[in-house]
């Protein structure tokens, strides 16, 4: 089979590798789609994710589903959880297998990931699809499992107003997942007129860049009101978003932390953000979501299939990447099998 391994920043190689052989309790899987997360981005433009480093050639990628090939799911489109919990510690006890200390993770340190065209994998982390599906839907599921542990961990109540700093694909789907849950009013925040454009077309009462909420009028143009939010849910990564986002945010407001920081560093103003009395949320991963994230797009409450905008085969990966650095777009896919 093919494969690709990222060996440095910025070298992606293909190989030609032996086909895998499921062990017990797993299947395999022809990879029909590999989204390119943000955090994979951090891999190929910096060799590194917060505080963990590239020590070897790995195969890169975690949103991805494909084809079952044999036993009890064979023929059948899977979406695939790239997080494998111990399930015996105690934060896999407790319901928080996100958590586990001793989680491996897909395209991360020891574990390869997907980026290939076949793979296999514990077969209870696979979740069979209803038709219609496709493979890209499929890869899309992971993010929006992510924005639906933000939205569920911002304890959202009906008719909320909502901000959502940072439009990539997590803020797009976060922002879809706050109007299926009952938020009157959602706004989203990005530099990037595309990003904001896009927001507007999945729902969003009103989009700005950061520049342009300089001041409480214009703040109150986007938002409403006094111009703030119930709840805030950041995506970009930087201190300037997580500034503004203490802005946005109303006294007694929860802000939910989900960006990766080039640095492994956040800082806020925590003046403000005391004298409101905000409680901030750091967003891990996701928790057991996926079928949840099924019903959302069987039931045409999320749109996850316009989100991908560009897709590449194998043999033209190392493009992906910088197609999806470059941030011209929204999702960036990979079609392992594609011809």
């Amino acid at each position: 089979m093919r494969v690709a391994r990222l060996h440095a920043a910025g070298d992606l190689r293909l190989t030609d590798e032996p086909d895998p052989v499921p062990g017990p309790g797993e299947s395999l899987v022809r990879v029909s789609a590999v989204g390119l997360c943000g955090s994979d981005l951090h891999w190929w433009t910096e060799g590194a994710i917060g505080d963990a480093v590239l020590t070897r050639p790995v195969v890169p990628g975690h949103e991805f589903g494909g084809v079952v090939i044999g036993g009890e799911l064979d023929g059948r489109l899977v979406a695939v959880d790239p997080a494998i919990p111990c399930g015996g510690c105690e934060q896999c006890l407790e319901g928080n297998r996100n958590l586990c200390p001793r989680v491996k993770f897909a395209g991360h340190a020891s574990l390869d990931g997907p980026m290939r065209e076949l793979i296999t994998w514990p077969t209870d982390r696979m979740y069979p699809l209803p038709d219609g599906f496709t493979g890209a839907d499929a890869a899309v599921l992971e993010p929006l499992g992510v924005a639906l542990h933000a939205v569920d961990l911002a304890h959202l109540r009906p008719a909320a107003t909502v901000a959502v700093v940072g439009l990539g694909p997590i803020g797009l789907l976060a922002l879809q997942v706050a109007r299926a849950s009952g938020a009157t009013r959602v706004v989203g925040v990005d530099p990037l007129a595309h990003r904001a454009a896009a927001a507007l077309r999945y729902g969003a009462a009103s989009a700005a860049a950061p520049a342009e909420l300089a001041t409480a009028s214009a703040r109150a143009d986007l938002l409403g009101g006094h111009g703030e939010a119930d709840v805030v849910i950041e995506t970009a990564g930087t201190d300037d978003a997580v500034a503004l986002c203490v802005r946005l945010a109303r006294p007694g407001a929860r802000v939910m932390l989900a960006g990766i920081p080039d640095d492994d560093r956040t800082a806020f103003p925590a003046g403000e953000a005391r004298r409101k009395g905000l409680t901030l949320v750091m967003v891990r991963r996701m928790k057991e979501t996926y079928p949840r994230a099924i019903a959302l797009v069987r039931q045409g409450l999320v749109d996850v299939r316009s989100l991908v905008t560009a897709t590449y085969p194998l043999d033209e990966a190392a493009a992906a990447f910088a197609a999806g650095a470059a941030r011209g777009g929204l999702k960036v896919v990979v079609e392992p099998n594609r011809a």
